[in-house]
């Protein structure tokens, strides 16, 4: 029953996803919004959480699946992916008194080209491992869902408790660059990894087998 574990967490993460998305695209009609969106910080939390946890759990009980290395990152983009698109849909956050078409532009642009890097990444993915390559996370993938995560977080906070305050523009606008960052950097040192260089040189499936 243990070996099921990992993959349990990650489906419990689907599921708090849509929770968590529900809930930022219902906040804007709500009575008490900053109560709403703190608890729907806390469901994002637990969410982040599940994915630590269910890799070392895996990792300890050397149960590392082809269905883990696929689903979870699965599950990492749709929480984020799912989380900007959000925020698109919305118009949060407010920055610099931007014009609400402004804004729209910016936050439809950003959540785009995090899908756009996602998918991208998905199909190396689903390539390699259908050539018999392992292509797990790595550190930079892991980096890059940290600081999206962050930045998530961030925009929620704000969204709740700080969205007219000056700092708060600023702080945010600095994570989302740097998230930003790190999301197209991490998408380019995915097409230099061993995995893809095997699953490129591979292509008929006689490759390492996971």
């Amino acid at each position: 029953m243990l070996k099921f574990v990992p993959n349990i967490l990650t489906l419990a993460r689907f599921v708090l996803t849509v929770i968590f998305l529900i809930m930022v695209l219902c906040s804007g009609h709500v009575s008490n919004r900053p109560y709403f969106l703190d608890i729907a910080f806390v469901i994002f939390v637990v969410a982040g959480l599940t994915d630590l946890i269910d890799g070392a759990i895996a990792r300890r009980l050397g149960v590392a699946s082809r269905f883990g290395r696929i689903m979870d990152p699965l599950a990492d983009k749709a929480l984020v992916c799912g989380a900007f698109f959000s925020f698109a849909v919305i118009g949060e956050p407010e920055f610099f008194g931007f014009s609400p078409l402004t804004l729209r532009i910016i936050l439809w642009l950003l959540a785009s080209i995090l899908a756009l890097r996602e998918v991208y990444v998905t199909v190396l993915r689903q390539i390699a491992e259908a050539r018999g390559i392992n292509f797990a996370a790595t550190v930079s993938g892991k980096l890059k869902m940290f600081v999206q995560s962050f930045a998530i977080g961030t925009v929620l906070i704000k969204i709740a408790h700080f969205r007219a305050a000056v700092w708060a523009d600023w702080f945010t606008t600095i994570v989302l660059v740097l998230m930003l960052f790190v999301t197209v950097f991490s998408g380019v040192k995915a097409t230099q990894r061993k995995s893809w260089k095997d699953a490129v040189k591979y292509p008929n499936g006689s490759g390492l087998q996971p």
